[in-house]
């Protein structure tokens, strides 16, 4: 019987750089998200500032074009002729920030390079808006979507992913996709990049992760989050499976890729959802990145080529599919 390996040989051979690479270049990311700063104690304050950081950072694109869907503001970005498919995105910030222009370079790179149309939601963040205003929004333009995407794009094929919030509202919707909408074999694949889905904290949100190393999350700062999407619950209150996609019934959903750093305060969140998924049948992919933190692709190094590729060759797939 082989032993259980969560990386193969050749990523291992590769830690040494990426630990490197890692800390050469961890204090101007962090600053550029503007973790290093000490956050006001108004919640408010705090989710605006948070906000203020992250749109410091959008490298907005004139290729991409702003609609309303179903009322929720989206990016758009669009190929040359229609759409083989439509990818369905969600942008990060811990529920509380983020905009879907962090997506536009992106946005514009997928719809060359895949031809297909990429739709980003800006959904309603906390603490203005908790659970499950964001959500909400997700399937509205899921709904909207499915019923119009055909005439729209060309194509009423839809794939959905996205990061850290992102990934927790990919899966969210993707539940809500199968039980509300009964659309789920309209769905080609889920694309979940480092997500939070036990709300209720797994033990690596709490700092209990298998490698050490330097993370923009932290168990206070994810905590946080926490106490902004889903105010006035208990941890047991935030496993409900309507609320924790990791706590869900994982049945007859499409495939997925998940990929997560292994010193991500998130790491245990795609351990469990990936198992899980895996377990009810599905067709499950998992890239670990060893000894890379949450937002590992800011990194570069031969690792994220190999994750890179990775995505590459599941997105090419499940668009042949």
């Amino acid at each position: 019987m082989s032993a259980f390996q969560l990386w193969s040989d050749e990523i291992e051979g590769l830690r040494p750089e990426a630990r490197k690479i890692v800390e050469e270049g961890f204090a101007a990311f962090s600053d550029l998200l503007g973790r290093e700063a000490t956050p006001p104690e108004d919640r408010m304050e705090r989710a605006r500032q948070q906000r203020e950081s992250h749109a410091k950072n959008f490298h907005v694109s004139p290729e991409v074009v702003e609609r309303e869907i179903a009322g929720v503001r989206c990016r758009v970005a669009v190929p040359d002729g229609p759409a083989r498919a439509v990818y369905l995105h969600f942008h990060g910030g811990g529920m509380v920030a983020g905009a879907p222009e962090m997506m536009d370079l992106g946005s514009v790179l997928m719809a060359k390079s895949y031809g297909v149309a990429v739709v980003s939601v800006d959904y309603r963040k906390a603490p203005e808006h908790p659970y499950p205003a964001g959500p909400d929004d997700g399937v509205a333009v899921a709904a909207w979507l499915l019923e119009q995407a055909e005439p729209e794009f060309g194509s009423g094929r839809l794939f959905l992913g996205g990061e850290s919030a992102g990934g927790y509202m990919t899966a969210a919707v993707l539940l809500r996709i199968r039980d509300e909408l009964d659309a789920i074999d309209r769905i080609l694949g889920a694309n979940l990049v480092f997500g939070v889905y036990d709300w209720g904290r797994s033990p690596s949100q709490r700092g209990l992760r298998p490698h050490d190393g330097p993370d923009v999350l932290s168990p206070e700062n994810i905590l946080w989050f926490t106490e902004c999407y889903l105010p006035d619950m208990t941890d047991d209150e935030r496993r409900d499976p309507a609320v924790s996609p990791a706590f869900a019934d994982l049945s007859g959903l499409p495939p997925a890729l998940f990929s997560v750093g292994s010193t991500d305060h998130l790491v245990d969140d795609t351990l469990m959802m990936a198992a899980r998924y895996a377990a009810y049948g599905n067709d499950t992919e998992l890239f670990v990145a060893p000894d890379m933190p949450h937002g590992f692709m800011a990194f570069p190094c031969g690792i994220t080529d190999a994750w890179r590729h990775t995505t590459h060759a599941w997105i090419t797939r499940v668009l042949g599919s």
